[in-house]
């Protein structure tokens, strides 16, 4: 049985855009909103310079793309290499 390839380029960018919208859209939501500061903040230990900020937001976001993009690489080429 011969199974599908995934390209780790796309599936890094899927997987990073999806995130850091993800991070801009809830440190947005948590600056305007009040609401899923408790997620902002604990992000933000692991985030530096993400905070429930408009910049803080897009700074998350910018950090959640390459975090979740080199994330997606490792996983499409680890699958990959198991499905030879």
């Amino acid at each position: 049985m011969r199974y599908a390839k995934l390209s780790p380029l796309a599936f890094g960018l899927a997987l990073g855009i999806l995130w850091g919208l993800s991070m801009l859209i809830m440190g947005l939501i948590a600056y305007f909103f009040n609401y899923g500061d408790l997620f902002v903040t604990s992000m933000g230990t692991l985030y530096l310079g993400y905070n429930a900020t408009i910049m803080g937001s897009i700074i998350g976001g910018v950090i959640g793309f390459i975090d979740a993009f080199i994330g997606g690489l490792i996983v499409a080429w680890l699958y990959n290499l198991f499905v030879r």
